[in-house]
């Protein structure tokens, strides 16, 4: 019962991303899911890409709100 009630809530989190996704950048969600509390590891997940990309994007975003 525990492992298909954590199962559905992933499935959720996985339909909740796509709804985010809509017409939006890479760059922009990366930015967004960031700002809320989502780790690297976890943004990469849900946008099917490197952890590496998703610290790329977040450096970047950071070095542009420094300025």
């Amino acid at each position: 019962m525990e492992k298909e009630l954590l199962e559905a809530q992933k499935e959720i989190v996985r339909l909740l991303a796509i709804l985010v996704k809509l017409d939006k950048t890479q760059a922009s969600l990366i930015t967004e899911l960031g700002s809320v509390g989502f780790g690297s590891k976890r943004i990469a997940e849900l946008l099917n890409t490197s952890p590496n990309t998703v610290s790329v994007a977040l450096s970047v975003t950071k070095k542009k709100t420094k300025k």
